[in-house]
């Protein structure tokens, strides 16, 4: 680390504390910078779209103030209604947040010139170093070592001999911003365009400029990154490493500090690169600078051979592990250097100290692995995560009876646990995720919970390939225990009988072979994704005891306890598992020790659904169509790209199962679509087409 001065602050600018504080992004982010903003005293500010006009970040402000629309481009990434809303509601400074603008170098020269404070780098530096092309080459010349790229130009080709040079497989990526988008692994030079194309497109829609470049990819590697803290003072640290290896589709959604794999000479090493990135722009306030750890494709635990990768010139999602091992808050030192203060002493304390315990992050999302990661929009009807647990914290974004659109990124939540050892906080944290309650939407939080009880990530060999490694079949599976299934659906069918019973009002339809005579049994089903549970039961006559439960026809030695229609104590076999279930309408969430559930009750006597043409490719997913790749009379084969749909800031590919002919194109580039509707009719050459997603 730089020290800062003997004789205090003479070259520093004047202080000028932050005393009202407009934060330009949404979600759990915007939320997270007002909580310690109002532990300073600072006032805040929130800005909203349409659609977020009931979010939490909304309701945490001291103001709102409306942005007209729903899209980002028209909301969160508008530099004018910004600067506008600081304006009416006389703050004094902006907060970026990360995603939208954060990383805009623009948009911090356009808040400095209205006379803001801007709680970030100079926009110099974000420029300097947002450019992931030109940062590669400062970093060259400061002595920090990079990975061989090629720059692609506009949309011209790049020079064969050029690629060849970088070997296969490389990596797509988009020059500005980050969280994988724009980023495309390519195996070989017969996906070079398409991949080139895609990225170019997602890197334009997400940060307004196309621009891409290729380089190396290292296969296995660990994702380690450096949190950095600069003052204007002279002052510049290194807080240590994350270790962010488990990612899907290149974003992150596991992050830990330490990294298990760093020891004191590697840190070092990394520390030092970390503070000369830094140095190197002159950089001042909260930055990471990310590293890709080559290991050779072990993927285990062991020294490697880092490479820069970026810097991000913002605040990381990750930043809470760093907060945890240190015990600083990130953002009041962002708002304290912003007003042109020096970094405190328990900065450099915590420097000296190094990280203390172990903190491990998990991020929420709202998408469906097992489904290639599709996005899950609707509402929200419980979210209740543990809070009250030792060492447990939750950033969190969105609240119960809450809506998550297509509009903006799927994250919900961010869970973190801090304890003495890696070991301790990566069991509670996967604890505290299986006893989650999350009703309305599909997530990951099963995904989440399966990797931190994975034997290789108790053994800290984690890579970026460990979920490809690992089995998405496997660590993204629904629950599959039939017995486990079983016992839900009972429990589903007892806590509605007994809400029927207390009167309470209940939107799902009475189950079939409902009786008002106590002595006959009841029945009713309920579909579980691909399989139909029956139900069927029969109390005695004065309802307090079970006399009898079957499964599938199958009788089962059980019993009830604590019957109450939002939960239930069910003994089978002599053991006791306690139920938490939620009925919304025909549908049942059911949480208990052995996983949680969604069960659809069947009607007795169904409508035929409406049928759809055969060949029909449906619409994953709510979202907009950004290219149509077909037209009328074309020829396709199993893996062809019929259309690319954006949701939530992602691209996602509806492809063709097997070889035939576009009999249909029913959309167009920028429709808005729903789920189910028809994009595309393939007429097959035989009848077994097993497309992406036909009717």
């Amino acid at each position: 680390m730089t020290p800062p001065p003997a004789d205090g602050t003479p070259n520093g600018p004047p202080v000028r504390p932050v005393t009202r504080l407009l934060v330009a992004n949404r979600g759990e982010i915007a939320v997270r910078i007002m909580r310690s903003a109002r532990a300073m005293g600072i006032a805040t500010v929130a800005v909203h779209s349409d659609a977020d006009a009931d979010s939490p970040h909304v309701a945490e402000a001291d103001l709102a103030v409306r942005l007209p629309g729903v899209a980002p481009a028209d909301t969160y990434l508008r530099h004018d209604l910004l600067l506008d809303a600081a304006r009416r509601t006389g703050a004094d400074a902006v907060h970026p947040g990360y995603g939208f603008l954060s990383e805009s170098g623009a948009f911090a020269r356009a808040v400095t010139d209205a006379g803001l404070i801007w709680v970030g780098p100079s926009a110099d530096a974000i420029d300097a170093m947002g450019s992931k092309i030109g940062s590669k080459d400062l970093m060259r010349a400061a002595g920090v070592p990079t990975l061989p790229s090629v720059t692609v130009d506009g949309d011209a080709p790049p020079d064969p001999d050029d690629v060849a040079a970088l070997g296969w497989p490389l990596l797509v990526k988009a020059s500005a911003g980050g969280g994988g988008r724009g980023m495309r692994i390519v195996e070989g030079p017969e996906a070079l365009a398409e991949a080139l194309a895609g990225a170019r497109r997602e890197a334009q829609s997400a940060f307004g400029d196309g621009t891409v470049f290729l380089e190396r990819y290292v296969t296995s590697p660990r994702h380690i990154e450096v949190q950095v803290l600069a003052d204007a003072h002279g002052a510049t640290v290194a807080l240590f490493e994350r270790e962010c290896s488990i990612q899907r589709r290149h974003q992150k959604i596991i992050e830990e500090a330490p990294s298990p794999v760093v020891g004191p000479a590697l840190r070092a090493r990394l520390s030092d690169a970390a503070v000369a990135a830094a140095r190197a722009v002159g950089y001042v306030n909260a930055g990471t600078v990310e590293f890709v750890l080559d290991t050779g494709g072990a993927g285990g635990p062991g020294d490697g051979e880092p490479f820069f990768l970026e810097m991000n010139t913002r605040l990381q999602v990750e930043h809470p592990v760093t907060e945890e091992v240190t015990g600083l808050d990130l953002v009041r030192l962002q708002l304290l250097v912003a007003g042109g203060s020096p970094l405190p002493d328990e900065v450099h304390e915590a420097v000296a100290r190094g990280p203390v315990g172990h903190a491990v992050e998990a991020r929420l999302y709202a998408e469906d692995p097992a489904a290639g990661w599709l996005p899950s929009t609707g509402d929200l009807h419980l979210f209740d995560v543990p809070r009250d647990r030792p060492g447990v914290r939750i950033d969190a974004g969105v609240v119960s009876g809450g809506v998550v659109s297509p509009h903006y990124d799927p994250m919900l939540a961010k869970v973190v646990v801090h304890a003495a050892t890696r070991a301790e906080a990566v069991a509670s944290l996967a604890a505290t995720l299986a006893d989650a309650r999350i009703h309305g939407v599909t997530t990951n939080r099963d995904l989440l919970v399966r990797t931190l009880r994975h034997e290789a990530f108790g053994q800290g060999a984690t890579d970026t390939g460990f979920l490809d490694r690992h089995g998405l079949d496997v660590l993204a599976a629904p629950l599959a225990d039939t017995d486990a299934v079983g016992r839900h659906a009972a429990a589903a069918a007892l806590c509605g009988q007994a809400a029927r019973r207390a009167g309470a009002p209940v939107l799902a339809p009475l189950p079939s072979g409902w009786r008002n005579n106590t002595a006959d049994h009841q029945s009713v089903s309920f579909e579980s994704g691909d399989r139909t549970v029956a139900v069927d039961y029969r109390f005695g006559r004065r309802r307090r005891a079970l006399a009898w439960l079957a499964i599938d026809g199958h009788d089962l030695d059980a019993a009830v306890h604590d019957l109450t229609p939002q939960g239930v104590a069910l003994t089978v076999d002599g053991v006791t598992r306690r139920y938490a279930v939620q009925q919304v309408g025909p549908i049942a969430f059911v949480d208990g020790p052995d996983g949680s559930s969604r069960l659809v009750q069947q009607e007795r006597h169904p409508v035929a659904a409406e049928q759809v043409a055969e060949g029909s490719f449906l619409a994953p997913m709510p979202g907009s169509v950004v290219r149509v790749a077909v037209a009328p009379g074309d020829r396709v084969e199993a893996g062809h790209v019929l259309v690319v749909m954006e949701a939530m800031k992602m691209e996602h590919a509806v492809t063709a199962g097997g070889p035939g002919t576009v009999a249909e194109v029913a959309v167009a580039e920028g429709d808005q679509v729903e789920t189910g509707r028809i994009l595309v009719v393939v007429e097959a050459d035989d009848a077994a087409d097993d497309g992406e997603a036909p009717a």
